[in-house]
């Protein structure tokens, strides 16, 4: 007998062996006595087909039509990034292929979560697994939640078509609870980025700052400047003074900010008690420097010399750190105050750079003007300053030294009628002679 016969009699036996007596006991029940209470049993639920068992929403056939569908929805989406996205449409053609890669990657995990949605969603980092490390510079926390984006609205455009009837709400519902835990898993994926980002950006700004102080200028160093997004515009200049604290990141960072706004560029370096900065930009720097007094502890600050770009900055660091060395033998220095102010002092601390500069343009221009300008200079200088005595020691009149005088101001840029300019061209004057000599 076929099983289904069988089965089909047996179970038909067992019913009526079960009604009989009961049947029975109800049919020999005496008058006016009352009739026991029934026993009931809970009936057995009726098995459910096997494909029940794997769907989460309740819906057989949801499961296997998202399977099926996974190529279908990874091509949908995939016209829609070129439809919407320009971003996309801009990228390189090998970097399309790897967004194309994500987008399936997410839908394929989307497919599996749905097996067994009490489990986490896979988060990024695994969706990314498939595509390189370089393409997350490519793509932006807010690319990559437009990506998000597009491939919900795809799934949720073809949700009708994909679903079984009756169970397309809940694979919408399911498709935006995926969406946001995948959304929360970017945004933190890039918050860590983020802070990792800014931390290898302060130790590559430490780096610069400190190959620019040594007086590096190699390829690597221009490579890192670019890194650090520095726009090259303009030109740059060294600031140097002592911090006001011990700078941490948080005031470091301030303090970034702050000469950002004031120049077009800046980076900040911390050298033992020492606070660098290097701004560049095309507009007025030294006021940009002066505007960040605040920023630096009680002391000198030097402006070094400005240069014409970041790669000739380590000249500038050079002036700056040698003039703050030498300040101390001006009191009277302004703050903050040019290095190229402070050549005197630098030479008397052994800078051979001072000492070539105020030889090349005090010395030898006023020596090759001729019309004894030179011997004039000399002659006030080392007769204390004095317009008469410097006329009787030269056999002129007052107001020929008084023009000769004009004219060494006009050669050299510094007027020796002023206290302190007449000590930077006696300084000159006296290395020159040693030069010659």
């Amino acid at each position: 007998m076929p099983a289904t016969r069988r089965g089909a009699r047996t179970s038909a036996q067992k019913t009526d062996r079960e009604a009989g007596p009961a049947a029975d006991r109800g049919g020999s029940q005496a008058p006016g006595q009352d009739a026991p209470t029934p026993v009931t049993s809970t009936p057995e639920p009726e098995p459910a087909p096997e494909t029940a068992a794997t769907d989460p929403a309740g819906f057989p056939m949801n499961l296997q039509r998202v399977r099926e569908a996974s190529g279908l929805l990874t091509a949908a989406a995939m016209q829609r990034l070129d439809q919407d996205l320009n971003w996309y449409r801009e990228l390189p053609a090998e970097d399309r292929s790897y967004v194309g890669l994500v987008a399936q990657a997410g839908i394929n995990a989307f497919t599996s979560w749905f097996t067994d949605p009490d489990r986490p969603p896979h988060g990024v980092s695994e969706i990314f697994a498939a595509a390189p490390t370089e393409l997350t510079r490519s793509i932006s926390l807010q690319h990559t939640l437009q990506l998000v984006r597009v491939v919900v609205d795809v799934v949720e455009t073809h949700s009708d078509r994909i679903a079984a009837p009756g169970g397309e709400r809940d694979l919408r519902e399911a498709v935006l609870r995926y969406s946001r835990e995948v959304a929360f898993s970017a945004a933190e994926v890039y918050a860590r980025a983020a802070e990792w980002r800014g931390a290898w950006d302060a130790r590559l700004e430490a780096l610069v700052v400190d190959a620019l102080v040594r007086g590096d200028g190699d390829d690597s160093l221009r490579s890192r400047i670019s890194a650090l997004g520095w726009s090259g515009r303009g030109n740059a200049l060294v600031v140097v003074g002592l911090a006001t604290e011990e700078l941490d990141e948080i005031r470091t960072a301030e303090i970034r900010r702050v000469a950002r706004r004031a120049a077009g560029d800046a980076l900040v370096g911390i050298h033992g008690d020492r606070l660098v900065l290097v701004l560049g930009g095309e507009g007025d720097l030294v006021a940009a420097a002066t505007s960040l007094l605040s920023r630096f502890g009680m002391g000198p600050v030097v402006i070094g010399t400005q240069v014409p770009s970041l790669t000739d900055a380590a000249r500038s660091a050079r002036s700056a750190l040698a003039g703050l060395t030498a300040a101390p033998a001006w009191p009277q220095a302004p703050r903050p105050v040019m290095a190229d102010d402070l050549l005197p002092e630098r030479v008397l601390t052994g800078d051979y750079t001072a000492r070539a500069t105020l030889i090349a343009q005090a010395f030898t221009p006023l020596q090759d003007a001729g019309g004894a300008v030179l011997e004039t200079l000399s002659a006030y200088l080392g007769t204390g300053r004095s317009l008469e005595a410097a006329a009787r020691h030269l056999y002129v009149h007052p107001n020929t030294v008084r023009y000769r005088l004009r004219k060494v101001s006009e050669i050299t840029g510094w007027d020796p009628l002023d206290a302190r300019e007449s000590f930077v061209l006696q300084v000159a004057l006296a290395l020159g002679q040693l030069g010659r000599g």
